[in-house]
């Protein structure tokens, strides 16, 4: 049994796009992620403009994300027992008074480092629960079918934003300074709003155990029993700590080591962000995870190869061509290991397992993001960096000694996720 739909390719990459609520949702999506990028490259170089510190662009992303790890379960437990789309409704608003606090602030003059950091904390426990509620859509918006591809074209989106939201920003940055990018995230809220109001999702089942004692741990207790579920966020959490000092320490590379400034910070993002979309684009045609082994194999082979590279790298050039790479592969494995654990887990448990997926995905990104910058400024941006590209390396042996065992248990769950017609 084949894992590739029947017809075109790359048509059969698209296929989660006849769904219209999922249409809805990559409308609105594409809007809200180029803005959340043009804010995220914005606030990093505002930061680095008041600051001149690597260990304050540490600092910010820490502030960003620790929320996700410390508060994702009960983001998970909030999407498994109340209505998706009510969650996302309303991170979503209250992220759009964010960005606009971030822009007046910004615009008026008025703007410190512990503004930034309170706001990109605010912004950090409401990903918390955004990010589980916008997961466990998918299921209601394609049906279990084209799951693989719905996920699969939401990081494509994400990416793609990545593409365009950096390049914006830098250019932005350079003629009118941060706070328009702040603002122009602000409006960009108001699409994403409008495309959730307009979907009509079908009504889930009975919503999980309402044990007030044992429902926030449930989550935790199904990863621990699935030894392979575990290792599935294990490598997910590996590849995206190794990186965090990329995405931390990049304004000091594009400005500090070759002098391109705003503008090559943001090629930089780009870069990576064309990678990414390549590679979950060419895994959005799979319909069974039977090939994700292979996947996440070759993923931390080849985002440990790139980052070595990157880090030595003399010339600009060499490291906007590198980067795509990285991209590629660890949104590869993210989309990957999310397929995996989604096709599987059953519906009650989705936002919990969605939620430990977040923490390994986001939620990591700060203690590693914060260490990068302390560490950066005693041993150097690219020794860090190398760091984390050995950390890669040593992940793909790792795990590459389970690898037969996880190879049959995801073989043994093909027939229940390989769903072709």
């Amino acid at each position: 049994m084949t894992e590739h739909s029947r017809g075109p390719e790359w048509f059969a990459s698209f296929r989660a796009l006849k769904h219209r609520d999922f249409r809805l949702y990559a409308i609105g999506t594409m809007v809200s992620f180029t803005g959340g990028w043009m804010q995220g490259v914005a606030q990093a170089w505002l930061v680095y403009r008041l600051t001149k510190s690597e260990f304050m662009l540490g600092a910010t992303l820490f502030a960003t994300h620790i929320p996700v790890l410390l508060l994702a379960p009960l983001g998970g437990l909030a999407v498994d027992r109340y209505s998706r789309r009510n969650v996302v409704f309303l991170t979503q608003s209250l992220a759009m008074l964010q960005a606009g606090g971030l822009a007046a602030l910004t615009l008026t003059g008025k703007v410190n480092t512990t503004h930034v950091l309170l706001l990109a904390a605010l912004l950090g426990v409401l990903n918390a629960f955004d990010i589980p509620g916008r997961q466990t859509l998918f299921i209601q918006m394609t049906g279990r079918e084209d799951l693989i591809s719905a996920i699969s074209l939401n990081s494509a989106i994400f990416n793609f934003s990545r593409v365009l939201g950096p390049s914006l920003a830098g250019l932005i940055i350079a003629v009118v300074g941060e706070g328009i990018c702040f603002a122009i995230n602000a409006t960009s809220f108001i699409v994403m709003l409008a495309c959730l109001y307009g979907m009509h999702l079908p009504q889930r089942n009975s919503a999980g155990p309402r044990n007030q004692n044992g429902g926030l741990l449930d989550g935790f207790r199904y990863a621990w029993r699935a030894r392979e579920l575990a290792i599935v966020l294990g490598m997910s959490g590996l590849l995206n700590v190794a990186y965090a000092p990329v995405l931390a320490l990049n304004p000091i590379f594009a400005d500090g080591m070759f002098h391109k400034g705003s503008a090559g910070l943001g090629f930089f993002g780009g870069a990576m962000g064309v990678g990414a979309v390549i590679g979950v684009l060419h895994l959005a045609r799979h319909r069974g995870i039977n090939g994700l082994p292979d996947v996440m194999l070759w993923g931390a082979l080849l985002m440990g190869s790139s980052l070595v590279v990157y880090a030595w790298s003399p010339w600009f050039y060499l490291s906007l061509l590198v980067l795509p790479l990285v991209g590629f592969s660890l949104m590869r494995q993210n989309a990957g290991g999310n397929s995996v654990i989604q096709s599987i887990v059953p519906d009650d448990y989705r936002g919990r397992l969605m939620a430990l997926y977040s923490m390994m995905v986001t939620g990591l990104m700060p203690v590693s993001s914060l260490a990068s910058g302390y560490l950066a400024e005693k041993f150097g941006a690219r020794s860090i960096v190398f760091a984390a590209a050995l950390l890669c390396l040593a992940g793909a042996i790792a795990f590459q000694r389970v690898r037969p065992a996880f190879q049959q248990w995801v073989d043994r769950h093909q027939e229940e996720v390989c769903i072709i017609p």
